[in-house]
């Protein structure tokens, strides 16, 4: 599903890549397919990215397949000799209560359990949160942990989830229009456990439209040390989107500034960003539709763009769609979902002594030997600097795949 938004957003693609095909594979990187999902019980159409522990096993969601056709969330466990062994920890089924096409990202508590959203079902039929937890036996337990009420208060098909040091989850609700008028630009909700084991949800901020933004589109929003939730906006005042913060006072209420607003062009504009990025600066690094760009504060709490690198299309990619993932020598890594040889690439941002960046392509994706294409999540990192991420698409069975590259 989120391929095919992608493609119609971006369907001018084609003119950008006419010289790919004779684009060399960058060298000294190597990329490996560990697993492609065959579209049946294993599941079909992985998104929202990989979830990874300290063990370095990986946790992800299929919109779609497994037993009962609802999706699936898996676990693929690293083994001897490079290789993975995956199971299918829990299968989504079309019946009351539980939610299903599960479409967003996994999160991990400090306990082991893993939340995600099925925008589809729940007790309301508006989608919910779900928590899987794991049994001493190898087992997983589900339960919906919250259900969506319908009208405004409705989960970003897109949305990934954020998980807090407490354990509280935030995500995107979605923009909503009805026959009768009532209309609602979207919002940010946070869902908190209460000690009797339930979980409420309080929503942070809703969007007015213009300067305030609309249309939180999807993607993951960013938590600072202080509780402070960072994301981007689909639209702003110039229809092109933007950056927002939300402050947190020491009563609990919650406050949206505005820190850049995009202008198309040069500057690209907000469009299915991925998580942005806090550096121990507390400089913000993301990607908008045609760039990777850094916000800069200043003492009056201004903020300052600066483009870090744009992506020129052909063999060096276009459209980093997967946001930045920092590793802990100061790189980042991301993907673009088109370009290098018309499929995707993985590429690396090496910052220079002079402030300025430089990219690599660490690997381009194409239709031969069973490769992903088109990826769009998020990349994880492991302890030894390996990177890991989904395709939508590819793999043997065309169903997608999960994918290492080794820097």
């Amino acid at each position: 599903m989120q391929q095919i938004i992608n493609k119609l957003v971006f369907s001018f693609a084609a003119a950008a890549v006419a010289f790919a095909l004779c684009a060399p594979r960058a060298q000294g990187q190597t990329e490996k397919i560990i697993y492609s999902f065959t579209g049946g019980t294993d599941g079909t159409a992985p998104l929202g990215g990989l979830a990874i522990d300290a063990s370095g096993n990986l946790y992800g969601v299929t919109e779609t397949g497994g037993p009962n056709g609802a999706g699936t969330v898996f676990e693929l466990s690293p083994g001897s000799g490079g290789t993975w062994t995956k199971t299918v920890l829990y299968s989504f089924a079309f019946n009351s209560g539980n939610v299903w096409l599960p479409a967003s990202n996994l999160v991990l508590d400090a306990k082991g359990n893993l939340y995600g959203i099925g925008p589809e079902g729940g007790a309301n039929g508006a989608g919910g949160i779900f928590e899987l937890s794991p049994g001493s036996n190898g087992t997983w337990t589900e339960k919906v942990i919250y259900s969506f009420t319908g009208g405004t208060d409705v989960v970003s098909f897109l949305s990934y989830l954020a998980i807090d040091r407490a354990g509280n989850l935030y995500g995107y609700r979605e923009e909503f229009s009805s026959s009768s008028g009532t209309t609602s630009y979207g919002g940010v909700f946070e869902i908190q456990a209460n000690a009797n084991g339930t979980w409420t949800e309080n929503v942070l901020h809703t969007f007015s439209g213009g300067n305030d933004g609309s249309a939180p589109y999807g993607g993951q929003l960013t938590l600072d040390s202080a509780g402070n939730v960072y994301g981007e906006a689909y639209n702003g005042v110039r229809d092109f989107g933007l950056v927002f913060e939300l402050v947190r006072s020491s009563k609990g209420s919650w406050s949206e500034k505005t820190l850049h607003t995009f202008t198309g062009a040069a500057d690209g504009s907000a469009v299915a960003p991925g998580a942005l990025v806090i550096d121990a600066s507390g400089n913000i690094l993301g990607t908008s539709v045609w760039n990777a760009f850094e916000l800069v504060p200043d003492s009056n709490g201004t903020w300052t763009e600066k483009i870090l690198h744009t992506f020129g299309g052909g063999s060096d990619g276009t459209y980093p769609e997967s946001g930045l993932t920092p590793s802990g020598s100061g790189t980042l890594y991301g993907a673009t979902f088109e370009g290098g040889m018309h499929h995707g690439t993985v590429f690396q941002l090496t910052p220079g002594s002079n402030g300025t960046w430089t990219e690599n392509v660490l690997h381009r994706f194409t239709t031969t030997g069973g490769d992903g294409i088109y990826p769009s999540s998020p990349l994880v990192v492991d302890g030894h600097g390996n990177l890991f991420g989904l395709t939508t698409n590819g793999g043997m069975s065309n169903s997608g795949a999960v994918f290492e590259v080794t820097p």
